[in-house]
């Protein structure tokens, strides 16, 4: 808003031109006859500019230029200044000494027909035609002024082209009191518009949003698209009012320039808010999923349609804005693209693995994954490696290419753990003891909480040198190894305690000296109970004891 304003108050200090086009003096004709001269598209634009300039002042003259067909000489005189109209407020400004001033002009860039085109771009109805050895404005030029004097100047502006200088013609700071006046509503107006839009914004959109209850959302997010919106209101009035001063054709061109390139801008910077409010949907989205992969994804999304809105933007305001021609710059964009592709083959790579990563979903953030000597939990995917924290608490980054060629082994999506162990006892326990001890084992896997209870295997399955084996191989139904860790805690002392109960003795590689027993000493082996009801009586005290006070 301030830098409009400045830029409308910066054009009372430039000195008005009313003409549309710059002539040079050595260009000018000596002979006034000159300017009713229509054998080349120099003097027949020579002749429509000069004699609607202010100093010069003859329409009649000017709608000689016109193929009219049928039309009155006031109508015609009205046309004429309707075209001249559109020329200023379209900002065309058109060089009088760059205009060919061969009879004979061929128009090879376009048709190969005798037209010359002012602007192809912002007027390309609009040109000169030769028929009967005379250069006019064509005919179906003459069928588009109303329609082009109606888009120039839309919504009722066009009847105050006529009313603005019924307010006084005296020239102040070289420009004429209505244009004076004009530039004063403009700028009230864009203030007013300014407070107006403001106080919409501020009390009743942010005021309807904490009604519903989103008063953050409204404040953090929407608020600030809403009033970049609001810019680009202004822009547009300030683009459609500026042509009504007609104002020097030099200062409308680039004014409207500057204003054409900052509406593509506006709308740049709209986008790129908007793209914080759709990651703020998808962050809620990847909140609900159990998939921690989605909330790494949702930042990155975040900064490809960033970068994605920024490149578009920039293009679209050089090429609509600026009006610079981008295509060799594409061009070559494409060329040097493939010798970029070569060059960076293997960031490339990176890149589609990651999109394979997210695609797949191997691993999630949190996850413990083994490939090769890469050991450790996922903290980051990004679009180029993978940061994975290892047990020693240092960090590897791993690049994407390398990752998703690999064998990955994800700890992290067991449904189970698995817990593998021995458990050997001395060869002199007798076999109603182990199956006693084994029976007791398997109901410590039972009764445990986290033991997967569909599926486990305790056997005395071998005899080896200095002990009797019991295959101990169980699973575990928890998240994380700490969890882990603390099952295999709970379950080990239930196994001491259980071998304390029931008297049994965990056997060591070890080399026994038996000697004979005295009668003053009692051997070192223990006595065992020829009775096996004894023994199941001590495991029913250890289930009753142990077990049934845990549950």
């Amino acid at each position: 808003m301030r830098f409009t304003l400045i830029l409308l108050l910066s054009f009372t200090f430039f000195s008005t031109l009313s003409a549309q086009v710059i002539l040079d003096e050595n260009h000018i004709p000596v002979d006034p006859a000159e300017l009713h001269s229509l054998n080349s598209p120099y003097s027949a634009t020579l002749t429509f500019f000069y004699n609607l300039r202010e100093d010069n002042y003859d329409p009649e003259t000017a709608s000689e230029v016109l193929r009219t067909t049928g039309q009155s000489l006031e109508e015609s005189k009205r046309l004429a200044i309707q075209l001249k109209q559109i020329f200023d407020g379209n900002g065309v400004y058109v060089r009088i000494n760059e205009i060919p001033n061969d009879p004979n002009y061929i128009d090879s860039l376009h048709n190969n027909q005798s037209r010359y085109f002012f602007d192809t771009r912002i007027l390309p109805g609009v040109y000169l035609e030769k028929q009967n050895e005379e250069w006019k404005f064509s005919a179906f030029t003459v069928d588009q002024i109303q329609s082009l004097h109606k888009e120039t100047y839309p919504y009722g502006t066009d009847k105050l082209l006529n009313t603005l200088p019924k307010l006084g013609n005296e020239v102040y700071l070289g420009l004429h009191f209505w244009q004076l006046a004009g530039l004063f509503i403009l700028i009230l107006l864009l203030f007013l518009s300014h407070k107006v839009i403001t106080l919409v914004l501020d009390k009743g959109l942010l005021y309807a949003l904490e009604k519903f209850g989103y008063g953050y959302v409204g404040e953090t997010y929407l608020l600030p698209v809403a009033k970049v919106i609001s810019i680009y209101l202004i822009i547009i009035l300030t683009t459609i009012f500026i042509r009504i001063l007609q104002l020097p054709i030099e200062i409308v061109s680039w004014i409207l320039l500057l204003l054409n390139a900052a509406k593509p801008f506006v709308v740049t910077i709209v986008f790129y808010k908007i793209v914080d409010i759709v990651s703020m949907y998808f962050a809620k989205l990847a909140e609900k999923t159990e998939s921690t992969l989605d909330d790494q994804l949702v930042p990155l999304l975040r900064k490809t349609l960033k970068a994605f809105v920024v490149i578009v933007g920039t293009l679209y305001v050089l090429k609509e804005g600026l009006q610079v021609d981008i295509v060799p710059f594409l061009t070559g964009l494409s060329i040097g693209g493939l010798a970029f592709a070569l060059a960076a083959q293997d960031t490339i790579k990176n890149f589609f693995g990651s999109i394979m990563i997210f695609i797949d979903k191997p691993f999630q953030v949190g996850d413990w994954i083994t490939s090769g000597d890469v050991d450790g939990t996922v903290e980051e995917v990004g679009f180029r490696s993978t940061r994975i924290r290892t047990f020693r608490n240092s960090v590897m980054y791993i690049p994407n290419g390398k990752i998703a060629d690999a064998t990955i082994d994800n700890h992290g999506l067991r449904q189970y753990r698995r817990f593998y162990t021995t458990l050997t006892i001395t060869y002199d326990t007798p076999p109603h003891l182990v199956e006693a001890f084994v029976q007791g084992l398997r109901k410590i896997v039972e009764s445990h909480p986290d033991t997967r209870k569909d599926y486990y295997n305790i056997y005395f399955n071998n005899l080896s040198a200095y002990s009797q084996d019991i295959m101990f191989y169980v699973f575990f139904e928890v998240p994380n190894w700490t969890e882990e860790l603390r099952s295999r805690h709970e379950l080990l002392i239930s196994i001491v305690s259980l071998a304390n109960q029931l008297d049994v003795r965990f056997a060591f590689p070890t080399q026994t000296l038996h000697m004979e027993s005295f009668p003053e000493k009692k051997t070192l082996v223990p006595e065992y109970s020829p009775d096996a009801k004894s023994y199941q009586a001590k495991l029913q005290e250890f289930v009753s004891k142990e077990l049934n006070k845990k549950d």
